[in-house]
């Protein structure tokens, strides 16, 4: 698996994240950011959830505490992946290897990777750059466009990030009831906080998400039947 491979494997997950990163552009400027701010957060992040949440956090003027928890929460999934991830490499994945590459680590990169019988540092680190160039340029368009195109069309594709999180979502809801019912509990929760007058004055964004999460998580852990009682039954 050479570097090259990885960077073919990678080009279409660049031209995705090209127009989803457009939005986040547009979301960020109009959010308070400037343009390179946006282009800064993109560039050294590489996560479309952490990414919204982290703005909405810092256009609330929220502390940095409540920031690491819902960074850590949000991205905690990226920890497993790279757990999973971790029993394909070959000898080539040294622990520096090991820890540039996790930088790295998306859904959709993760996708393709774990989808091999076996990797090495070279193919990892190729996979990885149509999308940080994706990313980061549609991040910087969406950015410096965002204070041309008029107000209208900016406030429209400004929810263009949005959509990509519910069409993802969605396919797996079809599937599952109890991802439907932890999403739904999700929304539900964020109603609640977004216009009950006391919790939306007294919580700040940041730390609602956080506790939406964490309850959604918690009760999608509580609903979910237990497989090794029904194996061992």
């Amino acid at each position: 698996m050479t570097f090259r491979r990885g960077v073919t494997d990678g080009f279409a997950i660049g031209i995705g994240y090209l127009s989803v990163s457009f939005s986040f552009g547009i979301m960020a400027v109009t959010s308070g950011l400037s343009w390179w701010q946006a282009v800064l957060v993109s560039l050294t992040n590489l996560t479309s959830a952490g990414q919204v949440a982290g703005v909405g956090i810092m256009s609330a003027s929220g502390g940095l505490i409540e920031m690491a928890i819902a960074q850590f929460i949000i991205n905690l999934r990226y920890s497993l992946m790279a757990i999973s991830l971790s029993q394909k490499t070959d000898e080539s994945m040294t622990v520096p290897a090991r820890l540039f590459d996790s930088f790295f680590i998306t859904d959709e990169i993760f996708g393709v990777a774990v989808s091999k019988k076996s990797f090495g540092f070279k193919y990892m680190t190729g996979l990885a750059v149509y999308p940080v160039l994706g990313w980061t340029l549609g991040t910087l368009l969406g950015a410096v466009l965002g204070n041309i195109l008029p107000p209208i069309v900016t406030n429209s594709l400004s929810i263009g990030i949005y959509g990509m999180f519910v069409a993802i979502v969605l396919p797996v809801c079809r599937k599952s009831k109890i991802v439907a019912g932890v999403s739904a509990l999700s929304v539900m929760l964020s109603v609640v906080f977004r216009y009950v007058p006391f919790l939306h004055e007294n919580v700040s964004s940041g730390f609602a998400i956080i506790i939406c999460a964490v309850i959604a998580a918690v009760a999608g852990v509580i609903i979910t039947p237990d497989r090794r009682a029904r194996t061992d039954g």
